[in-house]
This record gives structure tokens, C-alpha cells and sequence, in this order.
């Protein structure tokens, strides 16, 4: 099993940058895929962006590509969700989740934290 941490959310200006961190544990030597989600008041849960525990491939929503930035150190077991140019559409409780074997779905999910962007 795999335990996920959430950390870094708060109250930023629109325009302004967040960076939040996911820290892994467990059994993280066998996880796949480590992505972050979002959900807004009154919306459904969406895809943000993802990375390759192993590799280098990423993927983002459109919504957020050329602004927000995923990266990871595996020495630290952490994944990082670099946000910049924040615009208050990005309020959202921001969910880290990870695919804990190769052949399964998001399984594993963090508590979530709140970012709230201000215009």
C-alpha cells in the first residue's frame, strides 16, 4: 500500500505562484504513475497533470499546460505541482494520486489541500 501526503496549499493573489509537494510512502518502489487532481465547489473531480514514477513522460490538461509544472525526487519519494500564473478558476482542492502497479488505476489517494487564488 501507498500513503500520500499532501502539502503546500494557501491563499494566493491571481497572477501569483504555489508550489505544492505530494510525499510518498509505503511501497513505493512498485508505484507507476503519480498525478494530481483537482475539484471545485460544485464540480466534478479533473485531471491536472501527471509524471512516470520511472521516466520522464508528463501529461497535463490543457487548461493548465504552459503554467503549471509536475516534476518529482525520487531520492525523496515526493512529486511536486509547480503553479504559476494563477488565475482564480484554479481554486480547487488539489488531490495528489498515484497508480500503485503497472495495470491498475488511481488507487492510492492524498487527503488534499486547498488553493485558493484571489482576483
Amino acid at each position: 500500500q501507498v500513503q500520500l501526503v499532501e502539502s503546500g496549499g494557501g491563499l494566493v493573489q491571481a497572477g501569483g505562484s504555489l508550489r505544492l509537494s505530494c510525499e510518498a510512502s509505503g511501497r513505493t518502489f512498485s508505484m507507476y504513475t503519480v498525478g494530481w487532481f483537482r475539484q471545485a465547489p460544485g464540480k466534478e473531480r479533473e485531471f491536472v497533470t501527471s509524471i512516470r514514477w520511472s521516466g520522464s513522460n508528463t501529461y497535463y490538461a490543457d487548461s493548465v499546460k504552459g503554467r503549471f509544472t509536475i516534476s518529482r525526487d525520487n531520492a525523496k519519494n515526493t512529486v511536486y505541482l509547480q503553479m504559476n500564473s494563477l488565475k482564480p478558476m484554479d481554486t480547487a482542492v488539489y488531490y495528489c494520486a498515484a497508480v500503485s502497479a503497472l495495470g491498475r488505476g488511481y488507487d492510492c489517494w492524498g487527503q488534499g489541500t486547498q488553493v485558493t487564488v484571489s482576483s
